[in-house]
């Protein structure tokens, strides 16, 4: 579905509000592989929008024109998933290549995967 707008700067991530129960939309960096979000979080787990996902997984994302809902979920560490995210979104906005060490954003940000519905 945004596989064409793979190349936009920004998404739009809505979470709802953990305490609230409101809508609270961000405007953040992202990558897509195969059909999935990867996002990264450098406050890690005390970034509010990743403390949002943790109680409520359903988000809703927009990029360009095309939104979108989806379950989004933290990143497992170590896995092949955590390595692609962050070398997905470091190659994307730091620049990052095969052999190359990640930046460290990259290194210590938390991923978070939205998969979509």
């Amino acid at each position: 579905m945004f596989e064409r707008l793979a190349d936009r700067d920004f998404a739009y991530l809505t979470t709802t509000g953990r305490r609230t129960g409101k809508e609270h939309t961000i405007e953040i960096w992202f990558g897509l592989h195969d059909g999935r979000i990867y996002m990264l979080s450098g406050g890690g787990d005390r970034a509010d929008w990743v403390r949002n996902v943790r109680k409520t997984p359903r988000v809703r994302v927009r990029i360009g024109t095309q939104t979108a809902t989806g379950a989004a979920r933290v990143v497992r560490g170590g896995t092949k998933e955590d390595e692609l995210a962050r070398q997905l979104l470091d190659g994307k906005y730091q620049g990052w290549r095969e052999g190359k060490r990640l930046s460290g954003w990259a290194r210590t940000a938390l991923p978070v995967a939205i998969d979509l519905r």
